[in-house]
């Protein structure tokens, strides 16, 4: 590939470009198969997860219907101890990760999770189920 002014790298194979400047560094990828490459493999690369169609390729089992828990709180003394499920199939979860739902963990904002709650709740497809445990209650069955 020819030197660019500024460029820290530089490839080309087939209808393919990627550039890579020293500035911000900044990459630029161009040609007829930028789409593939951003697909396959420049977006799991970086995010280490596929976000425009390649989920059910690279992770199947997502896909097939299941049910998943959360927990938080301790219970005990404080407060609740909050149990969260949902199920879900293939179609509902396909929804649920375009809606931008994903692990709570990676969400930090109180306000984002009340509206990711509400977007879960609302997908066709989906059933969910919370049980609060309460302090007195938690006791009573850990005593068991």
């Amino acid at each position: 590939m020819r030197e660019k002014p500024y460029a820290y790298y530089g490839a080309r194979k087939g209808k393919l470009n990627v550039t890579v400047y020293e500035k911000g560094p900044k990459v630029l990828v161009q040609g007829k198969e930028t789409e593939e490459f951003v697909k396959f493999v420049l977006e799991p690369e970086i995010l280490g997860e596929a976000r425009l169609g390649y989920e059910e390729v690279r992770n199947p089992e997502m896909f097939q219907p299941h049910f998943g828990i959360d927990e938080s709180g301790k219970g005990d003394y404080f407060g609740p101890l909050v149990i969260a499920g949902a199920y879900t199939n293939s179609e509902s979860t396909r929804a649920l990760m375009e809606a931008g739902v994903m692990d709570s963990k990676r969400v930090s904002s109180r306000d984002r999770i009340a509206n990711l709650s509400s977007v879960i709740r609302r997908t066709p497809g989906v059933k969910t189920s919370v049980i609060l445990i309460g302090p007195k209650r938690y006791n009573e069955l850990y005593e068991r």
